[in-house]
């Protein structure tokens, strides 16, 4: 590398930098913008909100298999449960496939993402829907919901974690099989009735936004000294230079 390549890489490695702020800025917007509406009770969400779980637990109370179901598929994507296999896919992922740094920063970016679900929730203190003839309870505030942001958070990350590990066009598999996982978890929020439809929407949002902030900072990073230290996900990457040099030895 000469001398003229480090004021290049500071310039890349500020602008992914920057770029990644500016994702963060916009989940941030997003999820306290409407948090303020919610807090407020702004007359139009609330209505929508309303009108909408009124239909959706009306849909499930008639279908006693579905709502067994979606009580099963809440269980199954608790966070702590996603969090738990996350964790094992991290640990795999740093002992079998050589992406250390790739896999410190998907599991550090999952606690990020639980505890900024946690934090929301004290600040908005919403809480869950009243529903006349409820089909299901859950306990805490309601706004965003933890089992949407945290779903969409893991899934977003987990497709990006192993994502230089997938053959060619298997990828778009496994991202459709994520959206679809994020999109039933929604879904079952609320037709259960636990929780109201912004509530699952900004959970999403803010959930695949933070792993995208995260991930636009993350790939910014660089060693400072390349020839003293190499990036494992670059150097398993075969059309990375530093994969290539590894080949020519």
């Amino acid at each position: 590398m000469t001398s003229a390549d480090v004021p290049t890489r500071e310039r890349s490695r500020g602008r992914r930098l920057v770029r990644a702020a500016v994702f963060a800025v916009v989940v941030a917007v997003v999820l306290f913008g409407v948090g303020y509406l919610v807090r407020s009770r702004w007359g139009p969400l609330q209505s929508l909100d309303d009108a909408l779980i009124d239909g959706a637990t009306a849909f499930t109370r008639e279908r006693p298999a579905f709502r067994e179901g979606l009580i099963v598929w809440q269980e199954l994507t608790q966070p702590i449960n996603l969090y738990v296999v996350g964790a094992l896919v991290c640990l795999w992922a740093w002992l079998r496939a050589g992406l250390r740094t790739r896999a410190w920063w998907c599991f550090a970016t999952m606690m990020a993402a639980w505890n900024l679900g946690l934090v929301a929730k004290l600040v908005v203190q919403r809480s869950r829907p009243v529903v006349e003839d409820p089909v299901s309870e859950a306990p805490g505030f309601s706004f965003p919901s933890g089992h949407a942001l945290n779903a969409a958070a893991w899934a977003t990350l987990v497709v990006i974690l192993v994502w230089p590990l997938l053959r060619p066009g298997l990828g778009r598999v496994v991202v459709a099989v994520a959206g679809l996982f994020t999109l039933v978890t929604a879904l079952d929020r609320v037709f259960l009735g636990v929780h109201f439809p912004s509530d699952v929407t900004v959970g999403v949002l803010t959930g695949v936004g933070l792993a995208v902030a995260s991930y636009a900072g993350y790939s910014g990073w660089n060693p400072p000294d390349p020839g003293e230290m190499h990036d494992p996900d670059a150097d398993s990457d075969p059309r990375s230079p530093a994969a290539t040099t590894s080949m020519e030895r």
